[in-house]
């Protein structure tokens, strides 16, 4: 027999099931987290790759108090989808959509001059106060405000807060470590920012919120926790780093379950090659499963030869490379029917494989495994509602 039998009812290529009740969860379990501090709910990248509408909702619902993007389109088109609320985008080039933002009651953040010069004019033409926080760079070397000109920013923003065109709504940071218990620039970066906060409030800044933390602040940092903390990984329900927990230590669920249904099932003799470059071949008389994803649909080509695959009950890896639209697992001379699940990353429930065992395949994080599955693979929300 060269292939077994299909399902009989039809499956879809491939599924990304979002679960917007472990979502809510997890917002509930970062509150309690945060301990009196408000929480950011961050979802640039689509989310981190879960759907940015859709989650947004479901974590302002849980009791999120803000939202959080990295560019302002992003943002505005949030707030196009009716999302209510404060909202902060923080990634800018000259010449940006600033008058946009204004208009939208987006908060902004600016790292240097050139940002408050452009906004200001927006706010100027637009007739609005423009709301503003200010970003320190307290020693994560991107984006930000170096000490040396701080007061510099700080007092031009003083200035442009007098003339009405903006409001100073917060003062902020981002750690570069706070994944690695023990790491010294945590404490560091904590002291700069209290210092650079400080100075600001001692010229009369009067922000509504001070933030610094990241997710794994808010994990294992209370004292980072200050007015909000800034949530993104771990609202999916994935740890930030290994050494610091799983997700279950935190009380988190992941939220994505991804999955494909096979598309061939088929036997082999021993020594056959298997995808381009035969980097596998057959041990001996097999068969061989053929899962319809590939890297065009965000699954890493670096996990050829090693990403982790659930299949009729048993865990399989993928054998040879991954190519565009799909790989190949060796199923050990097992027959499920063509049209059988294959899980690739889940939460671990049913024994699948989870982000970060796939991140372990192909050394890399677990944010980018999940960021990175495309679009072609569509997101199907179940748990939506309350």
């Amino acid at each position: 027999m060269s292939e077994t039998a299909a399902v009989p009812t039809a499956a879809l290529r491939a599924r990304a099931e979002i679960d917007l009740g472990a979502l809510r969860a997890n917002v509930r379990a970062l509150r309690a987290r945060a301990e009196g501090a408000a929480v950011m709910a961050v979802v640039k990248s689509d989310a981190y790759g879960h759907g940015a509408v859709p989650c947004a909702r479901a974590a302002l619902a849980a009791g999120a108090s803000w939202l959080g993007t990295a560019t302002v389109e992003e943002a505005l088109a949030l707030r196009a989808a009716g999302l209510p609320g404060r909202m902060l985008c923080w990634l800018w080039v000259p010449g940006g959509p600033w008058r946009q933002a204004v208009e939208a009651d987006i908060d902004v953040s600016l790292s240097g001059l050139w940002a408050l010069r452009e906004v200001t004019e927006a706010a100027r033409a637009a007739g609005r106060v423009a709301r503003v926080q200010l970003k320190a760079d307290t020693g994560l070397g991107r984006n930000g405000c170096q000490p040396a000109d701080w007061a510099e920013l700080v007092g031009e923003a003083l200035r442009a807060e007098a003339e009405g065109l903006v409001r100073i709504t917060g003062l902020w940071s981002h750690f570069a470590c706070a994944d690695e218990p023990g790491h010294p620039s945590i404490t560091a970066q904590l002291d700069r920012f209290r210092e650079m906060t400080a100075y600001a409030e001692r010229q009369g800044v009067r922000p509504e919120v001070r933030h610094i933390a990241n997710s794994p602040a808010t994990l294992t940092l209370p004292e980072t926790h200050f007015d909000l903390v800034r949530t993104g990984i771990a609202l999916y329900g994935v740890s930030p780093s290994p050494e610091i927990g799983t997700p279950a230590d935190f009380g988190l669920r992941p939220v994505m379950t991804l999955s494909a249904s096979l598309a061939l099932v088929k036997h082999v003799p021993g020594g056959h090659g298997v995808s381009y470059g035969h980097h596998y071949v057959t041990p001996g008389e097999t068969t061989l499963g053929l899962v319809p994803v590939g890297y065009a649909d965000g699954i890493p080509r670096h996990a050829s030869g090693s990403g982790p695959v659930l299949v009729d009950g048993k865990w399989r890896t993928v054998a040879g490379r991954v190519a565009m639209d799909q790989f190949v697992v060796d199923l050990g001379g097992d027959e499920p029917p063509v049209g059988a699940e294959a899980v690739l990353f889940g939460p671990g429930d049913r024994g699948e494989p989870t982000a970060e065992d796939w991140a372990q395949a192909c050394g890399t994080i677990a944010y980018e495994i999940v960021t990175r599955i495309g679009t072609r693979v569509p997101r199907v929300y179940v748990n939506a509602s309350m």
